[in-house]
């Protein structure tokens, strides 16, 4: 395929933020931009992941298997990355390279958006102030998907180890580290005076 030769993953090989400071108090923002993932959409995209063994999750949902996370974003509409170390990914997109038949097209997300993680103590104290929906564990699963604006910026958001992920487009990531590295400051803060009166 020669238009995959013109393609250029990852932007930077130290990822989207490569440039900028990181929040470096009690909430850590971890740049994941770097990592392999694999996004496709349209016609026949869940009959192929179908056809690779996938178990196909509800819209706005995940599904683990066989080392992937499979985050259904619609109806034909899905990203999929690495559950753990393994390569789980990349050989879903060799499979994918050589498929001959309906497979729907490959939706670039490993170029076009960032990937940020946000974990630590303060993670759910933060969140409560870069996004408007009600993350606690109980109202949001560890299956469930919020496409949603986080950090006033359109976003995909799910709980990963320890906090959340968050994938926005990647041309925003500098206007996205300012803003939480604001609520990073505000969310220690909390952390600091809840200590203090304990």
């Amino acid at each position: 395929m020669a238009g995959l030769a013109m393609r250029t993953f990852p932007l930077s090989p130290n990822g989207s933020a490569a440039e900028a400071v990181l929040p470096n108090g009690q909430l850590i923002v971890t740049d994941l931009t770097a990592r392999s993932r694999f996004g496709i959409k349209g016609p026949g995209s869940s009959a192929w992941l179908e056809a690779q063994g996938l178990a196909l999750p509800p819209v706005n949902r995940i599904a683990r298997q066989g080392g992937v996370r499979l985050l259904r974003l619609g109806s034909e509409d899905f990203l999929a990355i690495d559950d753990i170390a393994g390569g789980a990914v990349a050989k879903l997109v060799a499979a994918w390279q050589a498929e001959k038949g309906p497979r729907g097209y490959w939706s670039w997300r490993e170029e076009g958006w960032s990937w940020m993680r946000l974990s630590g103590p303060p993670a759910e104290a933060a969140m409560s102030r870069l996004c408007a929906l009600d993350l606690r564990p109980g109202r949001f699963a560890d299956d469930a998907i919020a496409q949603t604006r986080v950090a006033h910026l359109e976003a995909v958001l799910v709980r990963s180890e320890g906090g959340f992920d968050v994938f926005f487009d990647i041309a925003s990531t500098a206007l996205f580290i300012k803003i939480v590295s604001t609520a990073a400051q505000l969310a220690d803060g909390d952390t600091t005076t809840r200590e203090n009166h304990r």
